[in-house]
């Protein structure tokens, strides 16, 4: 994910920073607790793509 586009990048739901997760393919919101993922290097920032973290999920990055 590139750098520049990941310090522009907000949560559409709260306008937060989002934290990025390599490994799983995602940008996390750790306000509201969502994932959204990442497809072919393409961040999908749409609220109904996104999956809910479960409760004992880790947020930080």
């Amino acid at each position: 994910m590139d750098k520049k586009l990941l310090d522009i990048l907000v949560c559409p739901i709260c306008k937060g920073k989002l934290l990025y997760k390599k490994k799983a393919k995602e940008l996390i919101c750790p306000v509201d607790r969502l994932a959204f993922p990442i497809r072919d290097s393409i961040p999908v920032m749409l609220e109904e793509e996104a999956r809910a973290l479960a409760a004992d999920e880790e947020v930080s990055s």
